[in-house]
């Protein structure tokens, strides 16, 4: 029990944090320069437009969301379902107060370059920890959820990107402004590095394999084990060209450790033949469990 509690403690402050971040970003940068990056905001107000105003904006949100969220509960379960509602209700409530508590006395700024990036960014980043927290904001991010689902190989920040530029580019027929639109689409780039960033930085590193003799590989291995705290792989080689015996010593480590290992191959075998690659998903000790949720 106390394990669960914890648990939910550190799931619903991730998601408090990460509706502060995406508020911010959405009231302070995207809303007031008109940047409607994607989403069913975006979709709100263009149909809010069309209509020429008959139908508030908040209205059109709400009715878009009620198929969206018995989507979500019919695929993802009733927790999913009331995170996201909190979720939801949160950053809607922290937007609205921004707005008007903030944004009465935030700088002018004259540069849409800067809403464009840094209110993107910010959006992301916020998102990006709603979304490590099992949750979403509800509206297209629900759609996003079903197509990771249907399509694995993509990742969720491309998804959204695609989702959100086809909302924006429907936009460009409503306002009819094509330099908006550009810096609508830089905002929604500058969104999809931040959100993949903070969705998956935290389970990226280094896959090195180390090509290397017998007796350098057990030096090599005893240093990296106790200095790096890291564990290794041994493969039995042989060279094509030589027919000498090799070992491949093959391990996975985070980027912040990688020049320490570089320095101990070079102090006991400065020939080494090294392969260093990005590993951008990585699943066991240390890293993500294998039942973990895909994001």
């Amino acid at each position: 029990m106390k394990k669960t509690a914890v648990d939910v403690l550190k799931k619903y402050g991730l998601i408090f944090i990460g509706c502060i971040i995406y508020s911010f970003g959405v009231a302070l940068f995207l809303d007031p320069h008109s940047l409607a990056s994607g989403g069913v905001t975006g979709i709100a107000i263009m149909i809010s437009s069309l209509a020429k105003g008959k139908i508030g904006t908040g209205t059109l949100i709400l009715i878009i969301n009620v198929p969206l969220f018995i989507l979500g509960a019919v695929f993802f379960g009733r927790k999913f379902i009331v995170s996201t509602l909190i979720a939801t209700a949160l950053s809607s409530g922290l937007i609205e107060l921004w707005s008007y508590c903030v944004l009465p006395y935030f700088p002018e700024i004259d540069n849409i370059l800067i809403p464009s990036t840094v209110g993107g960014a910010l959006y992301g980043c916020g998102l990006g920890l709603i979304f490590r927290a099992g949750s979403t904001t509800g509206g297209t991010d629900i759609i996003v959820k079903l197509l990771r689902k249907r399509f694995r190989h993509l990742r969720t920040g491309i998804i959204s990107m695609i989702v959100d530029i086809v909302i924006v580019g429907a936009s460009a027929f409503v306002y009819k402004d094509i330099d908006l639109l550009f810096y609508t689409v830089l905002s929604i780039f500058a969104f999809t590095g931040a959100f993949d960033l903070v969705l998956y930085g935290g389970n990226s590193a280094k896959l090195v394999h180390i090509v290397t003799t017998a007796d350098n590989s057990a030096a090599i291995c005893d240093r990296v084990l106790k200095e790096l705290d890291i564990g290794a792989t041994l493969v039995d080689g042989k060279g094509a060209y030589t027919g000498n015996d090799r070992v491949i010593i093959m391990c996975v480590i985070k980027s912040f450790a990688y020049p320490r290992l570089r320095d101990i191959i070079k102090e006991i075998d400065p020939r080494a033949f090294t392969i260093v690659s990005s590993a951008k998903e990585i699943y066991g000790e240390g890293y993500k469990a294998h039942d973990d949720e895909e994001l």
